[in-house]
Parts: structure tokens; sequence; C-alpha cells
């Protein structure tokens, strides 16, 4: 049987990747802010779902995990699909600040807890929902590209150390372009993908276990091209939502 801790799972790319698990078979462990959400995905599926209400920001967030963990009856992926983003040309300091303690505070807190599990464990699986907004500063988003950028490179750092460590820990760093979800929900972006697409694109990627993608084939162009950009001119794109 195969077990997977999905975070962020009551809306959005995390909720559509549950349901996609559990016609796979999987039995799941949901975890977010919003119960009442997360009971009406168990609703969909009991006998394959539990349920444990939690806030990456909240310092109880790894004893919740391991809570959950315990009614899964154990931990084969965990899959972070919690994260926050707004744009901000106003500096607003609030937001940058509120953007932070989740997307590097609470991907920290809980990346850190899941690592630690599968090492006392003996391997595991860790996928986290990234962005290619890590790939450069983008002014409309400054705190939201800087944290991905965090993500990226501490999700690296990780796959270093659990090599150093000799640890059987595979790690998927997904990183899509603009997605319709409620993260976006504040502007008009460009060529808008859905989350049940995406979904299928992360699920097919967490069975290879692929280390990094990009989601989708036009983002990994727009990305190709991103790198090549120096950066004298890129501090000088009139980049716009």
């Amino acid at each position: 049987m195969k077990r997977a801790i999905i975070i962020g799972a009551t809306s959005g790319i995390g909720e559509e990747v549950a349901k996609l698990l559990i016609q796979q078979g999987w039995h799941i462990g949901i975890a977010g802010r919003r119960e009442e959400a997360l009971e009406k995905l168990q609703a969909t599926a009991p006998g394959q779902i539990e349920i444990q209400r939690l806030d990456v920001t909240d310092s109880d967030a790894p004893t919740l995990l391991e809570t959950l963990i315990r009614k899964l009856g154990g931990m084969d992926l965990f899959f972070l699909s919690s994260g926050i983003g707004s744009q901000n040309p106003d500096l607003k300091p609030e937001i940058e600040l509120n953007t932070a303690r989740t997307n590097v505070e609470g991907f920290t807190r809980m990346v850190t807890a899941a690592f630690n599990h599968f090492k006392t464990q003996g391997g595991g699986h860790i996928a986290v929902i990234s962005s290619i907004a890590g790939t450069k500063g983008l002014g409309i988003v400054p705190a939201y590209s800087a944290t991905k950028r965090f993500q990226n490179t501490y999700i690296e750092a990780l796959a270093q150390l659990s090599r150093m460590q000799h640890l059987n820990i595979h790690f998927t760093d997904i990183r899509p372009g603009f997605v319709a979800t409620d993260l976006l929900k504040s502007g008009k972006f460009p060529m808008l993908m859905q989350a049940n697409q995406v979904a299928k694109s992360i699920v097919h990627a967490l069975n290879r276990k692929k280390r990094v993608i990009v989601i989708d084939g036009r983002y990994r162009v727009v990305v190709f091209f991103w790198r090549m950009i120096p950066r004298w001119l890129w501090e000088r794109l009139p980049i716009k939502n």
C-alpha cells in the first residue's frame, strides 16, 4: 500500500493531486487550514483518506504532521503544496513578510520535518510545489519570486545532504507556470493553465521520481530564454502582469 501526505490539499493543485492519487489507489493523509474543505474531500473516499487541520506557519505543525502520519499508518511520499503570493509593486511590508512567513518559514518547517522522518524511517520521497518565478527576480512579485528561489535552492541542498549522509530520500521540485488557482486571482496572467491538467503532469513526474519538472512545455521554453537574459537587460525589462 502506497501512502502519501499532502500539505495544502484544501484547494488548487494540492486538491487535484490528491484526487488523482486516490484514483491510483494511494492512501493519503491531507492537511490544510480549512477543516471543512478537508472533510469534504475525505467524504469522497473515506476508506483512503485521513485528515488533519494544520497551518505551516504554526510551531506545532511538525507535531501535527506526525499525528497525521500515525493516522495513515506511515508515509512514503510527502507532498507540499502550501504557499502564498501576491503582486506587490507598492512593496507593502506586510505582504512581503507574510509571503516569507509561509513560503520560507513554513516551507522549511515542514520539509525539515519530512526529511527527518524519512531519515529515521530509512527513505522516502519529498516533493514540493515551487514555481518558475524562482528563475528570476520578478519586480511585481518580489517576495514571491525570492521565496521560490529559496525553495529551489533548499531542495537542491537537501538532495546533496541526503547523498552525503547516504540516505534513500528522493526529491522532486515542481515548477509550474501560471495556474488558475486562488493564488492568481488578483491579476490577469498569460498562458494560464488549469489545475487539473497541471496535476496530471505532476503525478506522472511523481511516479517517475523526476528530480525537477517545469510545467508545461511552453514554460520550459520561457525558462530557457529567461536564463539567457543578462542581468543588466533583465533589470530594464518592463515586465507586467
